[in-house]
């Protein structure tokens, strides 16, 4: 089954200095069943690796790396947001909009949601979304 992934988990796979089991295993469950984001993912996950790049955490060639690496994986976009579901889940659970968005794509397609964000994955608790766990 596909999985919902956002940029926190994106970011913790590619920052070679942090091991975070959840996103090992959201990429795991990518690369064997596939893997989901809203269409703001493209512009966040870019933005997230370019600020890590300034405060010399990853060099242009690890971002670029990084990038391709992500290519390859075949993350499908989503951009078919329910405007009203993603403004609600935003203000019901004081979430960004961009958090909401993937909430809102993982409550509508039924898959589950990665992230490293607690206050997204208690949100994901709150209207029925599994989220991937911690394994053990």
């Amino acid at each position: 089954m596909s999985v919902v992934v956002d940029c926190s988990v994106f970011l913790a796979w590619s920052l070679s200095d942090e091991d975070e089991p959840v996103a090992t295993e959201a990429m795991r469950r990518v690369v064997s069943a596939g893997g989901v984001a809203p269409a703001i993912w493209w512009y966040e996950l870019r933005n997230a690796l370019l600020m890590n790049e300034r405060r010399g955490r990853l060099t242009a060639q690890h971002v670029a790396e990084t990038l391709a690496d992500c290519a390859a994986l075949g993350i499908e976009t989503d951009g078919r947001h329910d405007e009203s579901l993603v403004l609600g889940l935003a203000r019901e659970h004081a979430l960004s909009v961009y958090d909401a968005s993937c909430l809102e794509v993982a409550s509508r397609r039924r898959l589950p949601l990665a992230t490293l964000d607690r206050k997204l994955s208690e949100a994901a608790g709150a209207v029925g979304v599994p989220t991937i766990n911690r394994p053990g």
